[in-house]
């Protein structure tokens, strides 16, 4: 199998100098590209509590989650990439640099295979039955976890950037200030990893399917979620959420299968992540 070969971008963290953002294990954020273009982060590895049962049942309890090094896109998925890899645009308000919409679970996972095999990498997903095979060097979904530890970016407040609302519209398009539709990816001010977009703008379908009293069965470690279940997991608010969907621990739960236009779906989006092991 090739090897891909990367740009290491030092991330200037003087940027990103909140009270928030570092992690539990003092790794520094890396930018890097891939060899299609696509700016990553290597998110580092850390420890964080995940959830926030004061707001929502479904948000709880909190437990402690170890998190594994791993990248993750740096903007979400623009309308440019993905129809660059499919060949098709589903989304409503057509724009290359807007975030790509209108998209099921399973077209986004179906993206990230067509992405792993132009860049060399064994694709991790099956998609008939779904399954996901977190072994596979390749790009998939964030689980549930993943995408909440970068989301917070080492903070425990609502937001990545601490516990005020007030202070949303710096860091997402919401209900409040995108005018009912969706913008050109990284407008606003990213999160303290160097993150754009992680509140607001679409919510994010993450590999996981929904339960509503979410615990990491199998290991508090890199948790891969439940293994079956009707819904899948959106995370990260959209342009037509109010604040309190755009928080870091807020969750959204919808058929995988979705093909038809209704309430939220011209709002659902995605970003990918892939391993960082050693030596790749």
């Amino acid at each position: 199998m090739p090897r891909i070969s990367f740009y290491i971008i030092p991330l200037c963290m003087s940027v990103f100098l909140f009270a928030c953002g570092s992690s539990k294990n003092g790794g520094t954020p890396v930018e890097i590209v891939t060899k299609t273009g696509i700016a990553m982060i290597q998110i580092p590895a850390g420890e964080f509590y995940m959830g926030d049962p004061e707001m929502r049942d479904d948000e709880g309890p909190t437990r402690r989650i170890t998190i594994h090094e791993f990248y993750m896109d740096k903007f979400e998925v623009s309308q440019r990439s993905y129809e660059e890899l499919m060949g098709n645009n589903p989304s409503k308000w057509k724009e290359p640099d807007r975030p790509v919409e209108r998209l099921s679970w399973a077209a986004a996972a179906q993206y990230c295979n067509v992405r792993s095999l132009r860049e060399g990498f064994r694709p991790c997903y099956t998609l008939d039955p779904p399954s996901c095979d977190f072994t596979a060097n390749g790009y998939r979904l964030p689980t549930e976890a993943e995408w909440e530890y970068a989301c917070r970016a080492g903070c425990a407040e609502d937001f990545s950037f601490g516990a005020d609302p007030q202070n949303l519209s710096a860091f997402a398009w919401f209900k409040d200030n995108a005018n009912e539709t969706t913008h050109p990816v990284g407008q606003k001010a990213p999160n303290p990893w160097g993150l754009f977009d992680m509140h607001g703008n679409v919510w994010e379908w993450c590999n996981d399917y929904y339960v509503l009293r979410y615990l990491p069965m199998d290991s508090p470690i890199d948790p891969e979620g439940p293994t079956e279940g009707e819904n899948r997991i959106l995370r990260g608010g959209g342009w037509n959420s109010p604040a309190e969907d755009c928080r870091s621990a807020s969750r959204h739960a919808e058929s995988p299968a979705l093909a038809d236009v209704c309430f939220g779906y011209e709002a659902y989006g995605f970003r990918c992540v892939r391993r960082a092991d050693d030596g790749e």
